[in-house]
């Protein structure tokens, strides 16, 4: 993994965990990126970075007509990891028996619903909503993970190439019963346009459901010296291939849930599965004993501040 910086290649070190090793990299104020080095100093580079695909050097922000710079960060990586991924994601401990179904947990019944999944990834909740009788949208910026997706949903879901960032603009207004973010907004700097989005496009007896890193858990690894930090960070979670995304306070992610005109009806803090425990007991102490993610359930404010189903206003 490489960060560069004029003509001096920096290659950022790679460390290791019970759930997944991690590489160490921040923003700063004037968006220049740094990336901790072998000495534990960190490194200025680019404030835009250059990717290697089949033997071509892009720019960011020109792969397959995404212009959101961190979007199109995100969907070179995921289409570099795709199937090894979809392979890590079957079975690791955080994914199978800890995000996915404390995610499902939040959903309900969601039979005979119009769902709309965003950053659906290579389709495992996209196939449960199906299975279960959801009438599915589902979206992600990797061309790689959605056609995994596609290849396990057939047209069984309506799949988009999308880039999050932008609007969604296959879909109407109020048409939509129950969003579903499976770990995908860290992947934003910006969270409020999109929420916006999601608000428009449901209806208002809908909901969001949202999995997100905790930031506990982020802060302890990336920042410790600054639980304020609002860093872009990379950790490697299917070796050797790099994701980055967004390290940010819960008051910034409360702030713009806020701004976007939701409310937040559950904040879960879960436990794995027990069956966890017998099939890897590390994984399994480590998170029942501290924060690593984090979900919640939205409801849309209506213009009058009132929530529909819940009756009188918010303050």
């Amino acid at each position: 993994f490489e960060r560069r910086t004029g003509l001096t290649a920096i290659k950022a070190v790679v460390g290791s965990g019970s759930v997944y090793g991690m590489v160490r990299c921040r923003v700063g104020h004037s968006g220049r990126k740094s990336c901790l080095l072998r000495n534990g100093t960190y490194g200025v580079g680019h404030p835009w970075e250059v990717f290697r695909r089949r033997g071509r050097r892009i720019p960011l922000g020109t792969l397959w007509g995404v212009t959101n710079q961190d979007s199109a960060r995100t969907a070179s990586e995921y289409d570099a990891v795709a199937v090894e991924y979809d392979r890590h994601n079957a079975s690791s401990a955080a994914n199978n028996y800890y995000e996915r179904p404390a995610t499902i947990a939040l959903l309900g019944d969601v039979h005979g619903k119009r769902v709309l999944e965003v950053g659906c990834g290579t389709g495992p909740v996209t196939e449960w909503l199906v299975d279960h009788g959801a009438e599915v949208v589902a979206c992600d910026v990797s061309a790689g993970m959605l056609e995994i997706a596609r290849s396990r949903v057939g047209e069984s879901a309506e799949l988009h190439h999308h880039d999050l960032a932008e609007p969604l603009t296959f879909l109407e207004d109020a048409s939509i019963d129950l969003v579903v973010a499976s770990l995908v907004f860290h992947y934003l700097r910006d969270w409020v346009a999109p929420l916006r989005e999601l608000h428009r496009v449901l209806r208002p007896t809908g909901s969001v459901v949202m999995s997100i890193h905790h930031p506990a858990w982020d802060w302890r690894n990336h920042c410790p010296e600054d639980y304020f930090a609002f860093l872009q960070v990379s950790e490697v979670w299917v070796k050797p291939h790099p994701v980055t995304f967004w390290r940010r306070p819960l008051t910034a992610v409360t702030d713009a849930i806020s701004e976007a005109g939701f409310l937040i009806d559950r904040l879960v803090e879960a436990r794995p599965k027990p069956e966890l425990g017998e099939r890897d007991p590390s994984a399994f102490k480590e998170l029942t004993t501290g924060p690593f993610l984090m979900h919640l359930r939205l409801r849309p404010a209506q213009p009058d501040g009132s929530v529909a189903g819940f009756g009188g206003t918010s303050s």
